[in-house]
């Protein structure tokens, strides 16, 4: 056993340390997928985690073509045989994955005839945190003791893997977090000053007009000046905070993160609902619903005094709806001096109209706060 076993432990071997190799979450996780695919000899693989929403937050796939797994649509839902996987700590190996009990009978269009199924899940000090699902035994009609084992070993390296990938992409969203808090206050010491002195020199243009035209002219063309440095930085501080993420992992993810990352520092419960549809706009479109959500999200943390707030996307018949709600305090939607310190109100408003769509605040005083957004995806 042992002498059969030890090309197949190098190659597991191998396998972990290409995977060590790895930083991000979703590349640590492909890199995973394949290796389990390669070393049973399987003709596809996946590896799924669960959301808790009854939903996989991520799913990746082995041995398919592009083409074909778009072809199927959205992440399958936790049921069935793929929910079996995260219900216990056993593996499941059988000839013929339609003959069991948990089998619905139905997939997707498109989706490959699959019989021969081995199933192991992957377990953290946590409990389950995902799973591998490989079909098709290239060879043989199913799958063995020998497979068994080696993709055993292979979820135990995986859990420890995957943590290690999490706490690194948790260490670097907290440093953006970081940086982010840096450029705010560069905005504030500098734009901010650089405006100050805009409106003063304004308004001792104004007071020159009639007594000293040469100076103010110089006045008028110092405004000019302070105009448009204050412009500039503005631009390169807007470049710096733009997420990089947007367009790499889709609106929905980068939107989970930003709740991930803020959720720890804040003593109020923030609750994320996401439908598992990823919303098909470009990266303009995406990131102007993603400032509408920041801001609205923002005003909540900020002056609601709220328990709770919940933030749900959702994705249907060509129409995208975004809806930040709280239990706070409330307010005056209307209230011309709320709008005056509130400037976030009016820029989600004017970004709701650039996407073609609509913004609707829903408050009053003593009853919570709800902004929610309608539009158009794309």
């Amino acid at each position: 056993m042992a002498e059969t076993l030890s090309p197949a432990l190098r190659a597991v071997s191998d396998a972990v340390l290409a995977v060590a190799s790895q930083r991000s979450v979703e590349d640590v996780l492909q890199r995973l997928v394949d290796s389990a695919r390669e070393l049973a000899h399987a003709r596809f693989a996946a590896l799924g985690i669960p959301d808790d929403e009854g939903g996989f937050s991520q799913f990746l796939v082995s041995g398919m073509s592009d083409e074909l797994i778009r072809s199927m649509g959205p992440l399958p839902r936790t049921h069935g045989l793929l929910a079996v996987m995260l219900e216990t700590t056993a593996s499941l190996r059988t000839a013929d994955i339609q003959a069991h009990p948990r089998f619905t009978g139905w997939w997707p269009d498109g989706h490959p005839d699959m019989h021969s199924f081995l199933g192991v899940p992957i377990v953290a000090p946590d409990g389950v945190i995902g799973a591998f699902y490989l079909t098709e035994k290239e060879g043989a009609a199913e799958f063995g003791d020998d497979d068994q084992e080696l993709i055993e070993l292979l979820a135990a390296h995986a859990a420890i893997a995957i943590t290690n990938a999490r706490l690194y992409e948790r260490s670097r969203e907290l440093s953006i977090l970081s940086e982010r808090n840096r450029l705010a206050l560069e905005l504030h010491d500098t734009v901010s000053q650089k405006l100050f002195s805009l409106v003063l020199t304004a308004e001792a243009a104004g007071e020159l007009v009639e007594r000293d035209r040469a100076a103010a002219g110089s006045s008028i063309q110092r405004v000019q000046e302070l105009g448009r440095e204050a412009l500039e930085e503005l631009r390169s501080l807007i470049f710096e905070l733009r997420p990089p993420e947007l367009e790499r992992d889709g609106l929905a993810a980068t939107l989970r993160k930003h709740v991930e990352v803020i959720r720890p520092l804040q003593d109020v419960r923030i609750e994320l609902e996401l439908d598992g549809n990823e919303p098909a706009g470009d990266a303009r479109w995406s990131q102007e619903i993603l400032r509408i959500a920041q801001e609205a999200l923002h005003n909540a943390l900020t002056h609601a005094r709220a328990n709770t707030v919940t933030v749900r996307l959702r994705s249907t018949a060509g129409r995208l709806v975004l809806e930040i709600a709280d239990d706070g305090t409330g307010f005056d939607p209307t209230s011309a001096s709320i709008r005056a310190r509130r400037l976030g109100l009016t820029s989600m408003e004017e970004r709701a109209e650039r996407l073609g769509g609509h913004l609707e605040v829903r408050s009053a005083p003593g009853l919570g706060t709800a902004v929610r957004l309608e539009a158009p995806v794309g």
